[in-house]
């Protein structure tokens, strides 16, 4: 069986990284005041959350979430084994404070701040995502069909 192509093994990752690129150029180039600029910075933090969506959930787990793969035993240590287990909410948990630090740095108002304020915005919906599909469902839902 002839092995997939890069591109294609990574196309998901690699267009969504150009679209948050093109946001990213269009927002440069825009008055973060106006219409079209507050549009663009919203897709910046937006797509900054999709391609960290599809690039993490590639190597990191959460038991007991639908919404992430499920990990295998890998570690004897019990503190290592839970880290695994729950490697998820950790990065969420670690860099969403980053983007908090940060954010409590900047002018609110300002061209950055808006976007790191919804870059924060976003982390924070993801790690609520994650735990709470540890324990709820919905129906009709393929993720949640299982429990």
């Amino acid at each position: 069986m002839k092995q997939d192509s890069f591109l294609k093994r990574h196309s998901l990752s690699i267009s969504a990284t150009a679209v948050l690129l093109l946001w990213l150029a269009l927002y440069l180039r825009s008055d973060f005041q106006s219409h079209p600029g507050s549009l663009f910075g919203n897709a910046v933090a937006d797509w900054v959350g999709v391609v960290m969506t599809v690039l993490i959930t590639k190597w990191v787990f959460e038991r007991g979430s639908s919404e992430s793969r499920q990990p295998r035993k890998e570690h004897r240590n019990r503190i290592l084994e839970f880290m695994h287990e729950h490697s998820l909410s950790i990065f969420l948990s670690v860099t969403g404070t980053v983007w908090i630090l940060l954010f409590l740095e900047m002018d609110p108002m300002s061209r950055w701040g808006t976007v790191t304020g919804s870059i924060t915005s976003e982390w924070t919906q993801q790690l609520g995502l994650v735990i709470m599909t540890k324990k709820l469902i919905e129906s009709g839902s393929k993720e949640s069909s299982g429990k």
